[in-house]
């Protein structure tokens, strides 16, 4: 049985009148608030945590807009955990992990990947973490799904990359001036870590 206390009010009940005001421009207007005592968002937009409501794109989305969304928990604990991470890798501007491929896979193989990461292109790293190039989905576009990414992928020595501890400001010069979008950041060892310019779209 449900009971209802009290009236209550609806978007159609609600009329927003103008009124003078002493703010001289848009710019003057802070939307930010706090979500929690510790996390502030920009604008105070939070979406339902509803199964038909807020999954990976709805969070980016509205994270890119500087509010939040909450993802359901009506799927399992992994299902949750690939979600979170979609939102987290799309917002980042450098990924500790990015997705990588052998370059002893195939060009189906890689096909496959990106159809579950949702992404179209893939640093190609060893057994050791050992950059060795990079493969993105214009490199296989018209290519026979049974070749490896070692015949098609632009090799370690042509790519251009930076060393890690590098600033943000730093990178995006390098990204503006040989007009790329992704910038690989490799250690002594030739490990990596990437820096993303185009947020959401590796």
């Amino acid at each position: 049985m449900v009971v209802i206390k009290g009236e209550g009010l609806t978007f159609d009940d609600v009329l927003l009148l103008p009124r003078v005001s002493s703010i001289n421009s848009r710019k003057e207007v802070v939307t930010s608030t706090f979500l929690t005592k510790k996390i502030k968002i920009n604008i105070p937009i939070v979406s339902s945590p509803m199964d038909t409501v807020t999954e990976a794109r709805l969070a980016i989305a509205i994270a890119r807009e500087g509010g939040v969304g909450v993802i359901h928990r009506f799927m399992s604990i992994e299902e949750q955990v690939r979600e979170v991470m979609k939102v987290k890798r799309s917002e980042g501007i450098i990924i500790e992990k990015p997705y990588t491929i052998s370059p002893n896979a195939t060009i189906e193989d890689m096909r496959k990947m990106s159809r579950q990461y949702k992404v179209n292109s893939f640093l190609v790293a060893d057994e050791s973490n050992h950059l060795l190039g990079i493969v993105t989905s214009r490199d296989i576009v018209f290519e026979d799904g049974k070749k490896k990414i070692s015949e098609v992928m632009t090799p370690r020595e042509k790519l251009v990359t930076a060393k890690l501890g590098i600033s943000i400001e730093e990178a995006k010069e390098i990204l503006k001036a040989h007009k790329i979008e992704k910038l690989p950041l490799v250690d002594e060892k030739k490990c990596y870590k990437r820096f993303n310019h185009t947020e959401g779209h590796f």
